[in-house]
Formats: structure tokens, C-alpha cells, sequence
């Protein structure tokens, strides 16, 4: 058998385990009808429902059609906009399980099996994601057709793209922060510290364009702008292309550094976990 075969098939085979992971995920949402119902629909237009009233009130209150140069239907746009794309840009479910998993010891049955820990939860918050941005995609669509926002439907795909390779990021994020489970017992506040800090750093909160230099030019370079601001940014005209690529490049080398952190603290995590015990 020749290394390009033996390639070929290591590849297969890792890709029917990686979908299986992926349909696990979707069947597991999918057969709680009500819960996927509201984490699909119901949660982002309330969401999208807040945030566009927050923006409403701050023209209203600044008596001014611009603010920074755009106008209000530009900000209510990217309010749309941002509530769905930050919606795909959280792990925090997954990263709970994963915390509980190494907390608890049942990763046991997960270390070994032939796959990584890192990979199984991967493929399953992809399938989840995939399944559930496939419906909530509804809301900003219609919205956005409907009251006439500044919207280039044509842009949605490579913004999405974007979107979801920065999820891979996130996962990176909340693999490290698992690893910490194997020296403390309670670690599960750092999920909701991290969250609050990426709901700035994203441009949830608001377009990291408004801030002054030099932090409006460090924050849209840091990564984390690829979760939210620069997909969204692209969409409704506030970010060209080049900042879309910049985008890419940015997540690919926080992918790097992330994963060698990661995989250092899972090679020292695990030497605690056999030396202590389960």
C-alpha cells in the first residue's frame, strides 16, 4: 500500500468519524423540538429586538440622523446583523460539557477511543451551529428585506464563512479553558468572564469602527473582530474586502498560537490526570 492510499484512507476515515460527530450534534438538538424552536428563533429575535431599540434610543436621544459618519438605518442593520453573527459566534453549551467532562472524570471514555477530545466537540458544536443558523438565517433576511436596511445579500456567504472558521477559534478558546479543569475544581466562571470580554472585543456591543486610535485599529486586527464586526462591517458596506481578508489572516494565526498553547496544556493536564487519578 503506498503512503498517498494510506493518506487517503487515514483522511476517509477521519471524515466519517468527524460527521458522525456532526449528526450527533443535530439529532441531539433536533429531538428537543421546543428548546431548538427558541434557541433557533425565539432567543435571537429577542436579541435582535433589543439591540435595534438600544440604537433607536441612541439617535433618538442624540437628535441626529449620523453618527461617525453612518446613518441610523446603517446602525440598525449592523444591530441585525450583529445579534444573528454573534449568535454563531459563542460556544459556551459546548465548553460547559467539556468543562464537566475532564471535572468530573468521565473524559475517560473519551481518551480512549480513537479521536481527540478536541476534535469530538469540534464536529459537534459545527453540526449544532450548522443546523441552527440554517433557520435563525430567516431573521435578518426578512428583517432586512422588509424595513429596506442596508443589506448586500450578495456578500452573506463569505461574511458567514468568515463567521465559522472564527468559530474553530472560539472552540480553540474554550478547549484551553477545559484543560484548566485538570488542576481546579471550579472553573466554570471563566466562561461567563470570557463571554462578556468577547462581547466587546467582537463588536457586539457596538462597531469597533467608533472607537479612537490606536485601540480602533488594535481591536479590528485582533481576531476576535472576525466574529462579529468585520462579517457584519461587510455585509451592510462599513468594511471593504481587504479588512475581510485581514480577517482570515488574523483567525489563521490565532489558530496557530491558540492550538500550541491548547495542545501543551491538554500534554500537562493529562500527566496531572494519570499521576492524581480520575
Amino acid at each position: 500500500m503506498t503512503t498517498r492510499s494510506i493518506l487517503k484512507k487515514s483522511f476517509a476515515v477521519f471524515l466519517k468519524r468527524n460527521l458522525a460527530f456532526a449528526n450527533l450534534a443535530v439529532v441531539t438538538n433536533l429531538e428537543y423540538r421546543l428548546n431548538y424552536f427558541i434557541d433557533a428563533l425565539v432567543q435571537p429575535t429577542l436579541t435582535t429586538g433589543i439591540e435595534i431599540l438600544l440604537w433607536i434610543a441612541v439617535f433618538k436621544g442624540a437628535h441626529t440622523d449620523m453618527i461617525a459618519g453612518f446613518s441610523k438605518d446603517n446602525y440598525l442593520s449592523y444591530a441585525l446583523w450583529s445579534a444573528f453573527f454573534a449568535r454563531i459566534a459563542t460556544s459556551w453549551m459546548y465548553e460547559s460539557r467539556m468543562i464537566e467532562e475532564v471535572s468530573s472524570g468521565t473524559i475517560n471514555s473519551l481518551i480512549v477511543r480513537p479521536m481527540s477530545f478536541y476534535e469530538y466537540y469540534l464536529s459537534q458544536l459545527m453540526g449544532y451551529k450548522l443546523v441552527t443558523t440554517l433557520v435563525s438565517l430567516i431573521i435578518p433576511l426578512i428583517a432586512a428585506w422588509y424595513f429596506k436596511l442596508p443589506t448586500d445579500y450578495s456578500r452573506v456567504p463569505l461574511a458567514m464563512l468568515l463567521c465559522f472558521y472564527y468559530l474553530i477559534l472560539v472552540h480553540s478558546i474554550s478547549f484551553i479553558i477545559s484543560t484548566l479543569a485538570f488542576h481546579f475544581t471550579k472553573i466554570s466562571s471563566m466562561t461567563a468572564a470570557k463571554n462578556l470580554l468577547m462581547w466587546i472585543l467582537m463588536g457586539e456591543l457596538f462597531p469597533l469602527d467608533l472607537l479612537p486610535e490606536p485601540f480602533k485599529a488594535i481591536f479590528i486586527a485582533a481576531p476576535f473582530a472576525s466574529g462579529v464586526f468585520i462579517p457584519v462591517g461587510y455585509i451592510i458596506g462599513r468594511v471593504d474586502i481587504q479588512t475581510m481578508y485581514s480577517g482570515f489572516i488574523s483567525v489563521t494565526i490565532g489558530l496557530v498560537v491558540l492550538n500550541l498553547i491548547g495542545a501543551y496544556m491538554w500534554k500537562k493536564g493529562l500527566e496531572s490526570y494519570v499521576g492524581t487519578g480520575a
